[in-house]
């Protein structure tokens, strides 16, 4: 009795091999085609490419059943499958996840301008026939894939933030999983785009850098809430500079500076970007990539899914926590400001702040610091939480979803990289201090 499963025959479908597909026409013709895709769906759904109008697309209009032959690209096992045609779909997770998936195919295969998905076809695998024959001996199994998801559960539950959760996991990629290149990005709900807030492997951290919501690999993750992998370079997906956001009209001179520089690779191979997700809230996205082709397969991507899902649980119960109002800690005395005075630049427009001439964050980030450098100035105050900024109307803050530990996160390390003259420390649960050892001189431009 034939008890394969189509979760058994995954590398068949990461399309590595062409598949051949036989259909039957109203009249009992039959044609036979080769396929770019057949993509796993779940236990019992697989996807088929539809990308002409072609004699097989007109059989199974007619026909909905048919079979496909697919090759197991290690073994050279054959198995074919016996499907029945449900729907098309041509648009929403499932479409995007196999349009980055085939423009990767199509790029390894040199047909970029040939391969272009109109739509993707919906079948029920009614049974898997394992072909007779004599397969090479398969891969041994992969080791360390669950472990490694153990791991990053075990650290996140010791994490007391946000800084010390995004480090956890991306510490686990590197050290189970030898993933050398890899950020995680926080969505701006307001905005709709999302914002780097960690990152390893790079020359730079990018952190601050900003991807728009359907844009590239990690842009449509995002939009779509669906895990997208390539698996050779492709040019119809890479993301390899930073989007620049759109400025108020009157502000044109500060387009130009301030791009923070995307950190990613210059010409990626392999890339998988899984969205971060709590109760079905897209809060951010989890990227990795890699110069070398096939790097990712269909297991990563099954790891990185469940590390983002703890993530996710992760992130929400910090916001809850440390936005929850709780007894001021001792404000200590703060180091006395002394040497040449920092002059610190805030534009209204888009509340984009400069450290002389050096341009350090905007938006909600923007807004903060400026808050805090005014209260400062005016009134000498260091000491602030996360609730009174939540409070503050003058902010503007988004709603309440939106993660503002993540914007502080995101603060801290932008001020980190400027040196330290100003800077941010945490100092317990929902509270921080703002540490000035130099002078400051606040100038403000509409």
């Amino acid at each position: 009795m034939n008890t394969t499963e189509l979760g058994d025959i995954r590398p068949c479908l990461e399309g590595a091999i062409p598949a051949v597909m036989a259909t039957c026409a109203a009249d009992g013709m039959p044609n036979v085609a080769y396929i770019s895709q057949v993509y796993y769906v779940d236990e019992r759904h697989v996807a088929l490419s539809f990308q002409f109008f072609n004699k097989t697309r007109q059989n199974i209009l007619a026909n909905p059943r048919a079979t496909v032959l697919v090759i197991h690209p290690q073994t050279a096992a054959f198995y074919r499958l016996h499907i029945r045609y449900l729907r098309t779909e041509t648009e929403g997770p499932l479409f995007e996840g196999m349009k980055a998936q085939l423009a990767g195919i199509a790029s390894h295969t040199g047909m970029q301008g040939v391969f272009r998905l109109l739509g993707s076809d919906v079948y029920e695998v009614e049974q898997i026939e394992a072909l007779e024959g004599e397969p090479l001996p398969g891969p041994p199994p992969r080791s360390g894939m669950l472990t490694a998801v153990r791991r990053c559960s075990e650290r996140l539950a010791r994490c007391g933030s946000l800084d010390e959760a995004l480090n956890s996991v991306l510490a686990t990629l590197s050290d189970f999983m030898g993933v050398q290149h890899a950020m995680v990005l926080m969505l701006d709900s307001a905005a709709q785009r999302l914002y780097t807030v960690a990152s390893c492997g790079y020359a730079t951290s990018g952190v601050g850098s900003e991807v728009g919501m359907g844009q590239g690999v990690i842009g449509v993750a995002a939009r779509e809430k669906t895990p997208v992998r390539i698996t050779h370079m492709t040019n119809a997906y890479l993301y390899s500079q930073a989007m620049r956001s759109s400025f108020e009209a009157n502000v044109p001179d500060l387009e130009a500076v301030t791009e923070i520089p995307y950190p990613g690779l210059a010409e990626p191979h392999s890339q998988l970007a899984v969205p971060v997700l709590s109760a079905g809230r897209l809060l951010g996205v989890l990227f990795v990539e890699s110069p070398n082709d096939l790097q990712f397969g269909f297991e990563d991507e099954d790891m990185l899914v469940a590390m983002a899902g703890h993530l996710g649980a992760a992130i929400d119960l910090m916001q809850a926590s440390t936005e929850a109002p709780e007894a001021a800690a001792p404000a200590a005395q703060p180091p006395a400001a002394a040497g040449a005075p920092l002059h610190v630049r805030h534009f209204a427009a888009n509340d984009s702040m400069f450290l002389g001439d050096s341009y350090l964050i905007k938006g909600v980030a923007g807004a903060i610091l400026w808050k805090l450098l005014k209260d400062f100035v005016q009134h000498g105050r260091t000491e602030f939480s996360n609730r009174e900024l939540r409070l503050d109307a003058s902010l503007r803050l988004p709603d309440v979803t939106d993660n503002l530990e993540a914007r502080l996160v995101l603060l801290r390390r932008r001020l980190a990289e400027h040196g330290p003259n100003l800077r941010i420390e945490k100092t317990g649960r929902g509270r921080f201090r703002l540490v000035v050892l130099r002078p400051v001189v606040l100038d403000e431009t509409p």
